[in-house]
């Protein structure tokens, strides 16, 4: 039995739970004919906002907007107020001994930013040593590496176990006299593992070093009290808090924010400024330099509120309570591979379909067509997901307004998913038995594996010119209604594309900056001194369909006519810039700048 799986825990809802629901307006049932109600599981990149939580910012805009700390009329007071409640909101949140000791920024990535650039430029040198650990969000990994590059530090990190818990151990071995700071997270974005903190940060202590803690991915979840902990800095952001985007905090002891040079220099952080020298205020405004995103903290302060009216404990109970149901639900369906399996977990599901092998864009891309939200990819952990040695992951992250029909609608999907994939898998494999078959009384001559001599059939122009293609395929698109049978329509597409030959594949062809794998094979038509054709294949259909697309409008065209042509023009035109992320909209960038590099070239 999976160690995730404990029977003990029977599922069963948080007892206001469908109050608590009915208080998120994008989660009510949607009017007759719109389709199903949303299932939002993506809640680890950002939580959905209760009714009141946009009430308040709403009423901030509304009633009470002005700059804050120097006006003296009354508006500007009152907006100076509702700011400086809202620290004190956060303090008591996360029981911090005063709320000077609070500091609000845009979200953790800035807050990790901030104690990198103040406390780490002033304190680092060469051969100093950070600690980090395998599970990290690449905002917990930059900042730092920014910061050894600049002094001359190095950094170590923490190993993992098949299961997705760090190594102690091998942590405990990583501490020296050397350690200036370890910098991990509270639980992984990526894989739901809930980290021993306090256990870290004691050992740290031990060694004469500091502890930062990323408590974006635990705020929501559970109990927080940086002084238990003992945590040096702590940093979180409001909207994985039922919050506002925008708006985070970075918690650390007074010692230390007293001792660090400031972020950034600017108005309200000021003392004394002269041209001969400038002396800063004192805690918080030290570090929170201009004009503050005043809503975003009243809207903080609302959800803190809020929270604290349902209970983080009862949130977390609910939550655990989902996660094993959902464990459950998951490891039924065969093919499907959860990564992340820890004895401790918060509510995150991180899966793999590898048999038969479904990219993880294609699974995120069908979800949503039956209206559920998950995230693909590989989560800003690149290095966590290179260990596994996997690409990405598709993920559903799990939040108090789910229940267990959201679960159920995601493993039936899942299921549903898998089948069919089995089924088209099945239906090709008998294609090619069936052409093997035809030809297995014709000669065998061993094939020339130099790519000069390899017959490969790149597609011509389908039309006079790319406006040309572009004017069909728009009509065409113009004709179906709605995203679902567009997406059909390129799956079809990718169906149709002509075959990329493995010996193509190389690294040379190699597509960055998709969220897929991705090769394109970009030539001058042989004979010609301007015509550009290309060959590309992905592991993902939807892309596939993409390609497909690309190679309509601009396979077999000149040079001159493929550098004219306006792709996002025609993108805006058929309506997919409005259905493609900015990963897959990336991808398509990187293929097409590949294209107009040998288009210039050409050009010369």
């Amino acid at each position: 039995m999976n160690a995730l799986i404990q029977p003990e825990i029977a599922y069963q809802a948080y007892p206001g739970l469908d109050a608590v629901r009915d208080q998120f307006p994008i989660l009510q049932p949607q009017p007759r004919g719109a389709g199903e109600s949303l299932v939002f599981l993506d809640s680890a990149a950002s939580t959905q906002q209760p009714e009141a939580v946009i009430a308040a910012s709403a009423d901030y805009h509304r009633f009470h907007h002005a700059n804050i700390h120097r006006g003296v009329y009354q508006l500007s007071q009152t907006a100076t107020r509702l700011y400086e409640q809202a620290r004190a909101s956060v303090a008591d949140f996360i029981n911090a001994a005063e709320p000077a000791e609070c500091l609000f920024t845009r979200g953790t990535t800035e807050s990790i930013n901030l104690v990198a650039s103040t406390w780490g430029r002033a304190n680092l040198k060469a051969g100093d040593e950070i600690i980090l650990s395998m599970l990290e969000h690449h905002s917990n990994i930059v900042p730092w590496q920014l910061l050894a590059q600049a002094t001359g530090a190095i950094i170590k990190v923490i190993p993992i176990n098949d299961a997705g818990e760090l190594l102690l151990d091998a942590y405990r071995q990583l501490l020296s006299s050397r350690t200036r700071l370890v910098a991990i997270n509270h639980v992984s974005n990526a894989l739901g593992t809930i980290n021993p903190v306090q256990e870290i940060i004691a050992e740290a202590h031990a060694a004469g070093a500091l502890a930062l803690i990323d408590g974006a991915q635990w705020i929501a979840h559970g109990v927080t009290d940086v002084r238990a902990m003992n945590a040096d800095f702590y940093t979180f952001s409001g909207h994985k808090l039922y919050g506002p985007t925008g708006i985070g905090v970075l918690y650390g002891k007074r010692w230390l924010l007293d001792a660090m040079p400031p972020y950034q220099g600017g108005g309200d952080m000021i003392e004394q400024v002269t041209f001969a020298e400038t002396t800063y205020a004192g805690l918080p405004n030290k570090f929170e330099a201009g004009t503050p995103h005043i809503s975003g903290a009243v809207g903080l302060a609302a959800a803190i509120e809020w929270v604290q009216s349902i209970g983080v404990e009862q949130i977390g109970a609910h939550e655990q309570a989902l996660l094993h149901y959902a464990t459950e639900r998951l490891l039924q369906i065969p093919g499907l591979e959860l990564k992340g399996t820890a004895q401790h977990k918060s509510g995150v599901l991180s899966f793999v379909i590898t048999d038969p092998p479904v990219s993880t864009l294609d699974v995120g891309t069908q979800l949503d067509l039956r209206s559920i939200c998950v995230r693909t990819g590989h989560h800003c952990c690149q290095p966590l997901m290179a260990h596994l040695g996997i690409a990405g992951t598709a993920r559903a992250s799990l939040a108090v307004y789910n229940n267990r029909n959201d679960i159920d609608r995601l493993a039936d999907a899942l299921a549903d998913i898998v089948e069919r994939a089995r089924r088209t898998a099945t239906a090709k494999s008998d294609r090619g038995a069936r052409k093997s078959d035809s030809n297995r009384d014709l000669p065998v001559e061993m094939p020339d594996r130099s790519m000069e001599s390899v017959d490969v059939a790149y597609p011509a122009a389908t039309a006079d010119s790319p406006e040309a293609a572009a004017d069909e395929t728009a009509d065409l698109f113009s004709l179906l209604p709605d995203w679902p049978m567009r997406h059909e329509y390129l799956i079809e597409l990718g169906d149709k594309l002509p075959p990329m030959p493995e010996a193509l594949k190389t690294d040379a062809n190699y597509i960055r900056g998709c969220q897929s794998t991705v090769h394109m094979a970009v030539r001058r038509k042989p004979g010609s001194a301007d015509i550009i054709e290309f060959l590309a294949d992905s592991d993902a259909n939807i892309v596939r369909g993409l390609i497909g697309l690309l190679q309509r409008i601009f396979s077999g065209q000149s040079a001159s006519a493929i550098l004219a042509f306006d792709v996002d023009a025609y993108f805006a035109r058929i309506g997919l810039d409005r259905n493609l992320s900015l990963s897959r909209r990336n991808g398509l960038a990187a293929m097409i700048q590949r294209l107009r590099e040998l288009a210039r070239q050409s050009i010369g």
